[in-house]
C-alpha cells in the first residue's frame, strides 16, 4: 500500500527533501532515502510500507521496555520493514535492514482500523510501534495512533530518537510515551556503528520531554565501546537534566549480527552503571537483559518500599494504591 509521505519538500529537478528524520535525505527521482522505504516518484515522495505489517505481536508493556506505563498491561506491537539506522548490533536486522540490503518491501496488509480493532478485542491497553524504527513508517503509525487515541488506547514509540522537530510536533498530542535508545554519548560511536549522529538524538529527547511525552531511556552497554565510567556518567547526567524521574534502562549486550567479536556485558558492569545513575540523582534505574536481578524491581524513591517485583518482563507482584506507594503515599511517576 503506497501513500504520499508527510513532511517533505519539493526541490529543483524533481528532487525532494524528506523532513521526517534527522538525515533529511535529498532524494532524486526513482531513488529511495537511507531508510529504504521512502521513494521519490516524479517529484512526489511516497511511503512504501503504509499498512504493510511485517510483525504484529501482543507483548507485556514491560518488554518495550517501559516500566512506568500501565505496569502489568499488554501492548499490541507492530512494525514494518526498514530503519534509518544501520546498527551493527541490531537484534532485528532481518527486517530492519531488508529494504536497504535487498530492496525488498514485504508485509501483510493491515489497515489502521484493523490494528486498533485487534488491540480492543484482545484487551491491550496500548499500541507500541516497535521492532524496527517507527519514524520510517510514520504515516501509518500516525493514522493508527489517531484512531487509538480516540478509543482510549495509549500510543508508544520504541525508537532511536532520530525524529525531526517537525515529526515530533506532528504526533506529540497523540503519543503518550516513548522508550528512546541513547546508544552512546559519543558522536563517533553513532557514526561508526549506527550510521547516524548523536546531537539529533539529544535534541529529540529534549523536545519529547517539552511536549509532555512520557520518556524512558535505554542504553545497551557494549564492552569496550560505551562502558567507561566517564561516558556512563555523561549519559546519566544528561538524563537527570531531562528530569530525575526519567527511568534509565541499562541493558546487557549479547553478540549478534555484525558484532560477534565482543563478549556479553559483565553483570558487574550493569551494576556499576546503575550505581553511577543513582549517584547522579536518577530515581529509577533498571537492569535489562538480566532476568532475576534485583535491579529489575521498582522501589519507592521516598521510603524504599518495593512497589513492583519483576522477573524479566513479567510482574510477580505489584504494591501500589491508586498509583502511589502504600507506605508513604508518594506517587509513582509515569502513565499509571
Amino acid at each position: 500500500m503506497m501513500k504520499e509521505a508527510l513532511l517533505y519538500a519539493r526541490k529543483d529537478d524533481d528532487r525532494v527533501r524528506c523532513d521526517l528524520c534527522a538525515h533529511r535525505c535529498t532524494i532524486a527521482p526513482a531513488k529511495r532515502g537511507i531508510c529504504g522505504v521512502r521513494e521519490n516518484r516524479d517529484g512526489v515522495l511516497y511511503t512504501l510500507v503504509y499498512g504493510a505489517v511485517v510483525a504484529e505481536h501482543i507483548d507485556p508493556v514491560e518488554k518495550k521496555p517501559l516500566f512506568h506505563v500501565l505496569p502489568g498491561s499488554q501492548s499490541l506491537s507492530v512494525a514494518t520493514v526498514g530503519c534509518n539506522f544501520q546498527c551493527t548490533f541490531c537484534q532485528n536486522h532481518d527486517i530492519s535492514q531488508m529494504p536497504r540490503l535487498s530492496g525488498r518491501i514485504m508485509g501483510q496488509e493491515r489497515r489502521p482500523e484493523d490494528i486498533v480493532s485487534r488491540a480492543l478485542s484482545t484487551g491491550c491497553r496500548s499500541i507500541s510501534y516497535t521492532y524496527t524504527e517507527p519514524t520510517i513508517f510514520f504515516e501509518y503509525a500516525y493514522d493508527i495512533a489517531a484512531l487509538a487515541h480516540d478509543r482510549g488506547i495509549k500510543n508508544i514509540f520504541v525508537t532511536n530518537g532520530y525524529q525531526t522537530p517537525e515529526a515530533i510536533d506532528t504526533i506529540a498530542q497523540i503519543l503518550d510515551a516513548a522508550n528512546v535508545d541513547l546508544k552512546s554519548y559519543q558522536d563517533s560511536f553513532y557514526k561508526k556503528y549506527c550510521g547516524a549522529r548523536l546531537l539529533p538524538v539529544l535534541e529529540a529527547l529534549k523536545r519529547l520531554k517539552e511536549k509532555n511525552v512520557w520518556l524512558e531511556i535505554t542504553t545497551l552497554i557494549i564492552p569496550t565501546l560505551n562502558d567507561s565510567d566517564g561516558e556512563l556518567r555523561d549519559i546519566a547526567r544528561f538524563i537527570a537534566a531531562l528530569g530525575t524521574e526519567t527511568p534509565w534502562h541499562i541493558s546487557r549486550f549479547h553478540p549478534q549480527y555484525e558484532m560477534t567479536n565482543l563478549p556479553p556485558t559483565p553483570i558487574a558492569t550493569i551494576h556499576r552503571a546503575a550505581e553511577i545513575g543513582r549517584e547522579e540523582g536518577l530515581l529509577y534505574v533498571y537492569s535489562g537483559n538480566v532476568p532475576g536481578d534485583a535491579g529489575e524491581n521498582t522501589r519507592c524513591p521516598g521510603c524504599g518500599a518495593l512497589l513492583i517485583d519483576r522477573y524479566g518482563f513479567f510482574i510477580n507482584g505489584m504494591n501500589l494504591t491508586d498509583g502511589s506507594c502504600p507506605s508513604c503515599g508518594r506517587k509513582m511517576e509515569g502513565v499509571v
